[in-house]
């Protein structure tokens, strides 16, 4: 007999998202992927100057704003078709690669690793064989007797206090939970130190962005860091040698704590390589711009059709029209109306954002996100696709770390674990971990390419944008931490005639579309065991590993216009 369970909302992302799945025989057998807030942004930048909305878009999130700027001042210079200044791509690169490796370690260690670490176990493991066993993956100076001691003290504390704190509300001593009290200690340990190590990618992005977050130095044409080797008021040599100090920390961690902690889980639960497939098309951006016009990038992007590497097409520069005419976004299961009806679909430099909300159906309408479609198919996007791309392409270094971590897991599981493993929840997170070594090791590279351009007396950050009159228009796209992220912008006379923001949770948490075609967080669900339906552990393991941002993909609307906080200066 079947069973109906409703999470929502779902917790440890970003925004509110709504999971309900049918499961019979403990299994999922239906999925619906629900959105529950109204995205307005687009609708407030129509009729602004568009040199404007990057600082408008970057608050669609507090967690993703970054990506947003960054994205929208490449719109405009698409429809501009405005080079900027080598310069600015090496700044405006690190930004995004610095912020990428701070999502990667918090999606992990705080959004995501407590669905598979049982905290609670972790107060029966003896701390120096946990610190044996740290000591025998990796030369992370953490993993001491002492620090473990420390740590299972500091567990015990909250315990005998009746409070745990931080790991309040999770599921211990679920049946699907695996990890021996060892290595459950082990991380929790690395639990509290990415804390700490998060904080070295923030103050890489405050430096370079002036502030983080919602950073303040980029503009339509560049940024706004002035380059110098000697005045204090500016971006100096100085602060890039502070920027280069913390880069070693991350790089260090992610080589020595992340990825080795993502192999051993997988290890440990080898049946969730077989979980959480779902769609098999792939779309990534390239990124990483080398050059001022967009042509060269040091990570690859493309689109892979039914998982068949073979078959992939590279998405080549900033404009590309491949990528360009292949999107397409509908409603038909969306709470919202276009004026061709909600059969159709729309390119996004046509889209709407009218609202049309009709409570959940489930077999109707049921979500504020709409369903994007790439030639016609939905797709998955994020880390997964970003490192399958990089396989096709041959990129050398993604090619190392995927090699390397599926002989770390082969090696800890003592069974050959293949790529066809990481179309799956956790092959996922193992490619969240792949990329973010690649990501320090590109920091490192973009920090030498512009110390040596300052040493050839190269200082020049931003060319000076100029708008015809008449009707241009322009897509933005970046492989944000979550997958592909784009802008498409229509300017008219200098404003902004209609703009659009397709995101990655868009792409991943769509409801249905048009053929009632399912988008990945439901395909991915399909098949996905519940052992306990009041404690959906195993659902909350899948969406998690997508790593959700709901306030990327919608945006909330009170018509009563209820006064939620009231701040008044002293």
């Amino acid at each position: 007999m079947s069973q109906r369970i409703t999470i929502d909302p779902v917790t440890r992302i970003e925004g509110h998202l709504r999971i309900d799945v049918e499961v019979d025989g403990g299994k999922v057998t239906k999925a619906w992927s629900s959105g529950t807030m109204w995205r307005g942004v687009e609708n407030i930048l129509i009729g602004r100057d568009p040199r404007d909305a990057w600082a408008i878009t970057q608050r669609i999130c507090g967690v993703c704003t970054t990506v947003h700027a960054i994205c929208s001042v490449r719109a405009v210079e698409n429809a501009l078709k405005l080079d900027i200044p080598v310069n600015a791509q090496l700044i405006r690169n690190m930004i995004i690669l610095a912020h990428a490796v701070h999502d990667q370690i918090v999606h992990f260690y705080h959004l995501s690793a407590l669905d598979w670490v049982d905290v609670v176990s972790a107060l029966k493991a003896d701390p120096d064989k946990a610190a044996a066993l740290g000591e025998s993956l990796s030369t992370w100076s953490g993993n001491s007797k002492h620090e473990m001691r420390k740590v299972k003290e500091k567990l015990a504390s909250y315990v005998a206090s009746g409070q745990l704190g931080i790991f309040t509300n999770g599921y211990w001593g679920h049946p699907a939970m695996k990890l021996p009290p060892e290595v459950n200690l082990l991380a929790v340990a690395h639990y509290l130190q990415a804390l700490e190590i998060q904080r070295y990618a923030n103050k890489i992005v405050s430096i370079l962005g002036s502030k983080t977050p919602h950073i303040q130095n980029v503009a339509v044409g560049g940024v706004a860091n002035p380059l110098s080797t000697n005045s204090q008021s500016v971006l100096t040599v100085e602060r890039l040698m502070a920027i280069q100090e913390w880069m070693t920390k991350l790089d260090d961690f992610v080589k020595n704590v992340y990825m080795v902690d993502v192999a051993a889980i997988g290890a440990f639960y080898p049946e969730w390589t077989q979980v959480g497939r779902g769609v098999v098309n792939y779309l990534a951006a390239p990124d990483i711009p080398l050059d001022a016009a967009g042509t060269q990038f040091a990570i690859p992007g493309g689109y892979i059709p039914n998982g068949d590497l073979s078959q992939f097409k590279p998405i080549t520069a900033f404009g590309d029209k491949f990528f360009e005419d292949g999107v397409s976004e509908a409603i038909k299961h969306s709470w919202y109306e276009y004026g061709a009806g909600d059969a159709a679909t729309l390119h996004p430099y046509k889209g709407e954002t009218t609202p049309k909300y009709t409570d959940f159906q489930d077999d109707g309408k049921y979500s504020w996100l709409k369903s994007p479609t790439f030639l016609g198919k939905p797709a998955q996007v994020g880390p997964l696709a970003r490192v399958l791309c990089g396989l096709a392409a041959k990129h050398e270094g993604i090619t190392k770390y995927a090699t390397g971590m599926l002989d770390t897991v082969s090696s800890l599981a003592k069974t050959k674990v293949g790529l066809d493993a990481m179309h799956s929840t956790i092959g996922r997170h193992a490619s969240r971990a792949i990329m973010c070594g690649v990501e320090t090791d590109t920091l490192k590279g973009q920090w030498q390419m512009l110390i040596d351009n300052m040493a050839k007396g190269d200082l020049d950050t931003f060319n000076a944008p100029v708008f015809p009159k008449g009707e241009i228009h322009g897509v933005g796209f970046h492989e944000a931490p979550r997958g592909i992220l784009s802008h498409w912008v229509v300017i008219e006379n200098q404003k902004i005639k209609n703009y659009q923001c397709v995101v990655p949770s868009t792409w991943n948490a769509a409801p249905k579309n048009e053929k009632d075609e399912m988008a990945p967080y439901e395909a991915c669900l399909l098949g996905n065991p519940v052992a306990d339906a009041e404690k959906p552990l195993e659902v909350l393991r899948t969406i998690h590993s997508f790593d959700p941002c709901l306030a990327c993909a919608v945006h909330i609307l009170d018509t009563e216009n209820t006064e939620v906080v009231r701040v008044k200066a002293a």
